[in-house]
Order: structure tokens, then sequence, then C-alpha cells
């Protein structure tokens, strides 16, 4: 390979040979800048066109950019309701079994061994014999509530308090406004409620949650409507109102399950549902906290959810 120049001289061209490290020197150089033109193109070609995929994670990021804030405030009503239901659970364990609740929480935590493949036998070895010691102490701990839920039972006097569903089936999305401060569907402004509403058809059979006997019947187009209340022991009474029908009678000895009436839109009542109430020595109590008998732990909490997430009534 080479290149001819021309000799001033001897007035002619002559021809000059190039060494290998030119030759190597000019590769080089071709190599360099067909390596450069190539990054240059594709990064604009990169910045001017966009993939399908690119498209849609931008499209995918503006719309989590947007519901993060709301993400956020669910993410936190949640929380508060998981410790709503902690403080609940404990409140009833105290009063109607007179000890604390299981605290299954103990359990949970980081389980670093799935982070990572590179950990010493030594950590290993210890994670597992403090997670044993603490499975051990939850476990005594459960044991020993239930011995004294046990000894509760069957102490003399022991009472159970209405923990049975007022209606057959239920579900926690029929699940309305508990107590408390709640919109008034008629006058659109916040007024005291004293029960938890449950959507039904009009028609469903409404039976009693304890045994107990029917202290009174009250008929009305008003307020409450057709109203039935039931005396049971240890100082519970429970109240049902709106009923359509009324199938017992005042005086009468009702069993738990016993049907005393139908689902109805009597009184001031946005829909037809049962108006439910459970009152302990004169108080209103939330009627949620008695269900925990009744349904499954995730359905306590998705109906401790809606009630306390809904904040209009239904009369």
């Amino acid at each position: 390979m080479g290149k001819y120049v021309f000799d001033k001289k001897q007035i002619k061209f002559r021809k000059v040979t190039d060494s290998v490290g030119n030759i190597v020197k000019t590769v080089l150089g071709y190599f360099i800048t067909t390596v450069t033109l190539s990054i240059v193109y594709y990064a604009i070609f990169c910045s001017a066109i966009s993939t399908d995929s690119e498209r849609r994670l931008r499209k995918e990021n503006r719309l989590y950019k947007k519901t993060y804030a709301e993400m956020v405030r669910k993410q936190n009503l949640i929380a508060d309701v998981i410790s709503g239901l902690e403080n609940k659970d404990n409140v009833i364990y105290e009063e109607v079994f007179h000890t604390t609740a299981p605290n299954l929480y103990s359990l949970q935590g980081e389980d670093f061994l799935a982070s990572s493949d590179s950990i010493p036998d030594e950590d290993i070895v210890n994670y597992t014999a403090a997670k044993v010691k603490k499975l051990e102490e939850t476990s005594s701990t459960i044991e020993e509530n239930f011995k004294a839920i046990e000894a509760v039972l069957k102490s003399k006097g022991s009472v159970m308090p209405p923990l049975s569903l007022p209606l057959a089936d239920l579900s926690y999305v029929q699940t309305g406004a508990s107590v408390g401060k709640k919109t008034n569907p008629f006058y659109k402004v916040e007024v005291e409620h004293g029960g938890l509403d449950f959507v039904a058809p009009q028609g469903d059979a409404v039976v009693a949650s304890a045994d107990g006997v029917v202290s009174s019947i009250t008929l009305s187009r008003k307020g409450l409507g057709n109203v039935v209340e039931i005396t049971h022991e240890g100082g519970f009474v429970t109240r049902y109102a709106h009923l359509s029908d009324i199938v017992v009678r005042k005086g009468q000895t009702v069993s738990r399950g016993k049907k005393i009436g139908s689902v109805g839109i009597s009184g001031t009542s946005f829909i037809p549902h049962l108006h439910y109430e459970v009152i302990k020595d004169g108080v209103n109590q939330n009627p949620v906290n008695y269900f925990f008998a009744s349904v499954s732990p995730r359905e306590y909490a998705e109906m401790m959810y809606m009630s306390l997430s809904t904040g209009q009534s239904m009369d």
C-alpha cells in the first residue's frame, strides 16, 4: 500500500510506501469515527422516536403521578382501620372474656432469609432459634387466653352477648353506616346514628341475634318505623327497625335465629334496609363489635371497614 507525492527537485511524481504504524493509525481513525457516529445517530434516534413500551411506561407514570396522593390517603385510612380493629379486639375480649386478645403480629417481621443467598450459617441458626422462641411464647399466651375464656364461660352466671347476625346469608357489601355522626339522606346534615344499617331486599327474614324476650313492639309511619326490641340477659337489648311486618308479640320468648319480622321500608327510610342496634345498660354500642364470632376474620375486617367509611345513613 502506498501513495504518490510530487518531487519538485526531479519534477516528477514519486511513490511513497506507508509504514505499518501509519496504516494502523489510519484504520483506528476510521473505526473510532464510525463508532462515534453510530452512537450519535443512535442517541438521536432514541430521543426522537419512542417505542410502544416506552410510550406505555410514560403513560403509566403519568397515571401513577396523578393517583399517588389518593393511594397514600387510602393507605393511611386502611392503617387507621387496622389500628382501630386491634383496639376494638382488645376491648371485645376484655368485656366479653375478661382477657386480652391474642397478638399474632409478633410472629410477623422482615424475613431477611429471602433477601440474600449468602447469609452465614450462624446467622440463620440464630434467626431460627429466635423465631422458635417467639412462637413458643405466643403459643403459650394464646393457650392461656383460651383457658381464661373457658373459665369465664364455665363460671356461674356467665352471660354471652348477642353475637349472631340479624340477617341470614349476610355479606360484608351489605354493610352500611354504623354508630356516630352520619349524614341524613333526607336533610343532608349530620345527625347521630344509633345503629348499623344493612342493605337487604324487602321481605328478607330478620332473626333474633340471641335468646331473649320481646320487650317492645312499635308500629309507626315515622322515625324507625316498625320496630321490635328484644331484651337479653346481661343488660343487653337489641333493636330491629324499618320492618315491613312483625311475626312475634310482646312478652314472647324467642331463641337465637328465630324469625321476628321482615326487611322493609317503614318509617323514615331511604331504601329497604334493616337498622340494627345493640344496647348495653342503656348505651348504644357498635353492633359490628359483636359479629366477630359469626363471620370469618376477613369478613369481620371488611364489615368494619365498610361501616367506618360509610358517611351517610339510610334513615
